[in-house]
């Protein structure tokens, strides 16, 4: 996979109030994704873009589009990068 095609299956980071505790609590981080992406692209994309290691994912489909809630290996995977995001 590109780099190309990883920003086309994760189209940005989403954050509510609900996704910061799932940061601190849960070791989450949860995206917007295209709508034909499969949890394996959605793993590998994160793995290209943000270069991390993502554990599992779980996706929802709601109202403003499809969401990855991505669960990370390392024990402070998701702080870590959402703060290099500049989310938190």
């Amino acid at each position: 996979m590109t780099v190309e095609q990883a920003t086309t299956i994760v189209i940005a980071p989403y954050v509510t109030e609900k996704t910061f505790n799932q940061i601190e609590k849960e070791n989450k981080l949860s995206f917007k994704v295209a709508e034909h992406a499969t949890k394996r692209q959605i793993i590998e994309a994160v793995r290209i873009l943000y270069e991390a290691e993502a554990e599992e994912v779980n996706t929802a489909r709601t109202i403003q589009g499809k969401k990855a809630f991505v669960r990370f290996k390392a024990p402070e995977g998701a702080r870590e990068l959402a703060t290099k995001l500049g989310l938190v």
